[in-house]
This record gives C-alpha cells, structure tokens and sequence, in this order.
C-alpha cells in the first residue's frame, strides 16, 4: 500500500487526483500492465475506497466521487491523505434479469449493445442493476432499449457510440 498527499483537482465537473509517477510505476507493476482501467483500492482521508484508476487526455487521474470524499466537487485545492495499491478482487455486476430479457426480445438493441465498448456496456449495467424500485428498473430498462436503437438519451449520453 503506498501512501501520498495529493491536491484535489477538477476536470469539468469530475474531481480528481494526479498519482506521482513512482505510485503509477508501481501499480502498473502490481496490475502486470499499464493500458486499460487498473481496479484500486484504499483509503482517503482514512476512509476505505474501491476505484477504477483510468487514463483520460493522455493522463492517470484517481476520480474522487462523493463516496469516497463528502462534497468533493466543492473541495477543489483541499490537500487529502491517499493510500492506494492494485484490487486483484473481480469485480463483476450481473445484469438486471429484465435488462438481459430486453435485450433477448430485441435482436437489433442487442447486437448495438454487444458491440459497445466494455465501459460502455458497465455503465449501462451498473446504472439499471443500482435501481431500487421495479417501476424504475422498468422505465430505464425501456429507455435503455431506445437508447441503443438511436431513439432517446440515456446515461447522460445522446448515441450508443
């Protein structure tokens, strides 16, 4: 585990970290590579977190959301205590059982949806497997399915693409 102070900063309305180089080279190490979302975990501020650390504009930022820091968008210049190493846990979300018979009854969203990059795909996931309610689980799967035959807006984009 490697243990830093680091400045929060902000990308449009995404607060983030930057990670020295040295803490980088060693969670490529740890990881066994240094392309794609590298699974982290640790502690801001003391408390636990687990994240995605990825590559955005050609840098490697540590995105620090509400979880993981109280009002981080509103923390911007706030020096926090960071300890951070490699998650080797797999990190799997199931999709929601109407989702996957959406997608079965709809060959055309399906084969939008199987040719999603991966992000892509576990953002969609994710969003409708977080839902509490049936009703909403059903209205977003609905919208989902339009979403991925180019008919309306879905997490917070306008094109499956």
């Amino acid at each position: 585990m490697q243990k830093l102070k680091a400045e929060v900063q902000i990308i449009g309305i995404n607060p983030y970290v930057l990670l020295p180089d040295e803490v980088l080279t060693e969670l490529f190490k740890q990881a066994g590579k240094d392309k794609g979302p590298i699974q982290v975990r640790g502690t801001i501020n003391d408390k636990p977190y687990t994240q995605t650390l990825v590559k955005y504009d050609g840098i490697w930022r540590l995105y620090i959301n509400l979880k993981m820091l109280k009002n981080s968008p509103r923390r911007i210049g706030e020096v926090i205590n960071v300890t951070i190493e490699f998650d080797p846990e797999q990190r799997v979300i199931t999709p929601h059982p109407k989702l996957i018979r959406a997608l079965d009854e709809n060959h055309e969203a399906k084969r939008v949806f199987d040719g999603l990059r991966p992000s892509l795909q576990l953002e969609i996931v994710r969003y409708i497997s977080r839902l509490k309610s049936e009703e909403s689980v059903d209205r977003n799967v609905v919208r989902a399915i339009d979403f991925l035959l180019g008919r309306g807006r879905f997490v917070g984009r306008d094109k499956p693409y």
